[in-house]
């Protein structure tokens, strides 16, 4: 391979052209020496596949059982739980049911070992049929949540595209809810996903008050909601009136500085903790602000954090669900896994120009952990693709 220089880099713009951009050097980031606690913070991770399987689209996942998880004991390193067997583990997007199941108890053994924390997705998407009458929502999303506590992981349950097909009014999903926590053993995280990143679940809960209205019937059975509808002042306004001890997990990967950091001023501020596919791409970022504010330095950060969420804009760029090429790039270019690979083949859903601009953002972020090694990648990529900048 030609050596490139540790400063500079070709990007290629849209038009074919081409440019540069310094990468500047690696971010001196500590990580925590003890755990952090002003906000609970979930990276949600993806998985890394073996580069020379048949992970073409349509086929089941072979998945790199050996990088996957050494992904998640570097995210564990930074203080911060991992979120497992959702939307950026490619879920419904190349990892198919039995991948999930051997994700969750792999992950969930892989927590134990080291002293993670992690919490994993519940669905009903194991059920083939596109339309199931409510009873059978229910006993499906009981099946998964029974196989994901005798893992031993923690719970999200997920917004499930057979509900969203089968629910024609509030009372649908009060119903569902309410017998799936019932059966639950511990408290359960909530989400609430918005169209950006599934179109079939548009128009989910339908609105802020069925979500509220299963929360407080739940009592203690509900320990947080996940909010991902790209919506900051929804997430407000609903944080606003979750009942004490439950708590808002921005999912919202567009402005989640300002919503992590939470109101200014003295008692009672009000903040969203974090479970977002972006830290996945930013874990020692997301670590390094989060102990800024466990040290009550907020300037502190917003100088770590706010650069990223213009990175973080771009990863999750329209369309919206496409944004898991962009994790998995960065974690190629940062050098957790050999091959710029991923389930099936979703790699290529993203284009050159898209990953140049990803990048430059990270190189501008400090998201780049060994900058000489994502140099020489990226130049690498781009000859490979017939560009000689």
């Amino acid at each position: 391979m030609t050596a490139v220089a540790l400063q500079s880099v070709p990007l290629l713009n849209a038009d074919g052209s081409t440019s540069t951009a310094d990468l500047g050097e690696a971010p001196a980031y500590q990580r925590p020496a003890q755990p952090l606690h002003s906000r609970v913070a979930y990276a949600a991770a993806h998985v890394i596949p073996k580069p020379w399987a048949d992970n073409v689209p349509g086929a089941p996942a072979d998945v790199d059982w050996d990088a996957t998880l050494a992904f998640r004991r570097h995210v564990y390193s930074w203080g911060l739980g991992v979120a497992d067997a959702m939307d950026t583990a490619q879920r419904n997007m190349g990892l198919d049911a039995a991948a999930t199941r051997e994700l969750i108890t792999r992950s969930a053994a892989e927590a134990r070992a080291v002293g993670g924390s992690v919490v994993a997705g519940v669905n009903t998407d194991h059920v083939d049929e596109e339309f199931i009458p409510l009873d059978r929502i229910i006993d499906a999303y009981k099946e998964q949540l029974h196989f994901t506590e005798d893992a031993g992981a923690g719970t999200v349950l997920m917004a499930s595209r057979h509900l969203a097909r089968a629910a024609h009014a509030p009372a649908d999903y009060e119903r569902v809810y309410e017998e799936v926590l019932e059966a639950a053993t511990q408290p359960v995280i909530l989400h609430w996903l918005g169209e950006a990143f599934d179109p079939v679940l548009r128009g989910y809960f339908g609105e802020a008050a069925t979500v509220l209205r299963i929360i407080q019937a739940a009592g203690d059975k509900v320990a947080g909601i996940k909010m991902s509808l790209l919506d900051a002042e929804a997430e407000i306004a609903l944080r606003s009136q979750l009942p004490a001890g439950v708590r808002m997990f921005t999912g919202d990967d567009f402005n989640y500085v300002g919503l992590i950091e939470g109101d200014a001023g003295g008692e009672g501020a009000v903040h969203s903790d974090a479970l977002l596919g972006a830290f996945a791409a930013l874990a020692p970022s997301a670590s390094a602000a989060i102990q800024a504010l466990d040290a009550g330095d907020a300037a502190r950060y917003r100088d770590i954090l706010g650069p990223t969420e213009q990175l973080s804009r771009q990863i999750f760029a329209a369309p919206t669900y496409y944004y898991k090429t962009g994790v998995a790039f960065l974690s190629w270019l940062n050098g957790h896994q050999d091959a710029f690979s991923m389930v099936g083949g979703l790699h290529a859903a993203r284009s050159l120009p898209h990953l140049s601009e990803i990048v430059r953002l990270a190189g501008a972020s400090g998201a780049l952990e060994r900058p000489d090694l994502a140099a020489q990648r990226w130049s690498d990529l781009l000859r490979l693709n017939g560009v000689d900048a």
